[in-house]
């Protein structure tokens, strides 16, 4: 896509909109109502962890080839941070590209928390509504520290694939999947230590409807994801220097 085929702001923010919402639709939808299914003979029939980690690596596949080339397919502040200091997307869209990501993000979670209150006994603040959390509300008790560490460090990881998947430099075209599959790794490994964040807007579309505990937790997977997209913005070019300027992220999904 050529620089004056750019599509318009108001098109790239639905474009945003739509991939955050499939995104927290399908992967905290899989958390809340496929990880665990019980049959009358209590056997899990559940996808698990791991069914959980596809679903999301795959919502970001299939909407990065959907509407990435209209937006840059981040579906997550974190992205839009990383790419804006790393010079692949524009400050004056961050503001624009968070707000719409955080609605798709929240619409989605409403839609969840209409759909799973229609099965008699659901409780979101109980069941944690797929929310992240450290401490009592981390999946495997891991500490506040811990989970900052690794919020950081995955998002940091997260955004060098990102950034080295839509180099110039790269094979054209295969973006998605490596991106995709990213996000499935992150997940495998960090569901029992956090839930997996890695995305602001992904954690704020279900703690607004998970109770004050959640909300009053939220904000670490706000900062620890920033700051690793930010250090992985500031860092991709001068650990992978290119003598040419780098193309927007726009229509390189």
């Amino acid at each position: 896509m050529s620089p004056m085929q750019t599509p318009s702001l108001p098109t790239r923010l639905l474009a945003e909109f739509l991939g955050t919402f499939v995104l927290v639709f399908g992967g905290c939808g899989s958390a809340v109502f496929a990880a665990s299914v019980l049959t009358d003979d209590s056997i899990n029939m559940g996808i698990g962890f791991l069914g959980v980690a596809l679903a999301f690596g795959l919502t970001v596949l299939v909407m990065a080839y959907a509407v990435g080339h209209i937006s840059g397919g981040h579906f997550n502040p974190a992205v839009t941070l990383g790419a804006v200091i790393a010079g692949r997307a524009e400050w004056k869209d961050v503001i624009p590209y968070w707000v719409s990501q955080i609605i798709g993000a929240t619409v989605a979670g409403a839609i969840l928390l209409a759909i799973a209150t229609g099965k008699d006994g659901f409780d979101p603040v109980a069941s944690g509504f797929a929310t992240n959390g450290y401490a009592e509300r981390s999946p495997d008790g891991y500490s506040l520290a811990a989970v900052l560490i690794a919020e950081i460090v995955l998002t940091a990881i997260f955004l060098y694939v990102i950034l080295g998947a839509t180099d110039r430099r790269a094979p054209a075209g295969f973006a998605p999947i490596a991106i995709g599959l990213a996000l499935t790794l992150i997940h495998l490994v960090s569901i029992p230590i956090s839930n997996t964040s890695v995305n602001p807007a992904r954690s704020l579309g279900v703690a607004w409807f998970a109770g004050p505990d959640a909300l009053i937790q939220v904000w670490a997977f706000v900062l620890a994801p920033l700051i690793g997209a930010a250090i992985a913005g500031f860092t991709y070019k001068m650990l992978f220097p290119d003598p040419e300027a780098a193309e927007p992220l726009i229509g390189k999904a």
